[in-house]
């Protein structure tokens, strides 16, 4: 009996370490071309992808516009500024209104949130000499610029100056 399982022991061990038939493997190069064409059209569909995201929602509103500044007691000042595009109704803005000693300076970022609604976030700062003796009033933070007009006028909401004041301060496009 121990010769029996000795002989299927060392007959298995045999079989199972015996050659085995050849198998065909496919041709490296065939696999290459189908995974570069698999990543070809991959590439495509992510650059069609990446494209349609970089659209703007609204209107288009990069390059440069008036800018302009109008008080109570005082006349329309004009100046400009620019709108660079950051990314999808994303705009980097700066601008400026220079009138005699007076000044006016916006600079920050824009964001397009509706056809009427614009947020601006940074820094709008303003010396005018009829407000608290030239004193410079800075707007910080994060304000809104509204359009009753189709998008053609803008106007800053946050109206009230440190002065206490109203002033209306517009961007053109």
């Amino acid at each position: 009996m121990k010769n029996l399982i000795t002989a299927i022991a060392i007959s298995t061990l045999f079989v199972s370490c015996s050659k085995k038939e050849a198998q065909s493997t496919p041709n490296p190069s065939d696999s290459t071309k189908i995974i570069d064409s698999i990543n070809a059209v991959r590439t495509k569909m992510n650059d069609s992808i990446k494209a349609k995201n970089s659209e703007n929602n609204f209107k288009d509103f990069s390059g440069d516009h008036k800018f302009t500044y109008q008080s109570q007691n005082s006349s329309i000042q004009s100046g400009s500024v620019n709108f660079k595009k950051m990314g999808r109704d994303d705009y980097d803005v700066s601008g400026n209104i220079k009138f005699g000693k007076d000044f006016i300076t916006i600079k920050g970022s824009a964001i397009v949130v509706s056809p009427k609604h614009m947020n601006f976030t940074g820094e709008i700062t303003q010396r005018i000499s009829s407000n608290d003796n030239g004193k410079p009033y800075t707007r910080k933070g994060t304000k809104t610029f509204m359009s009753k007009d189709g998008g053609k006028t803008w106007r800053l909401q946050d109206m009230v100056n440190g002065s206490g004041f109203v002033d209306y301060i517009d961007i053109h496009f």
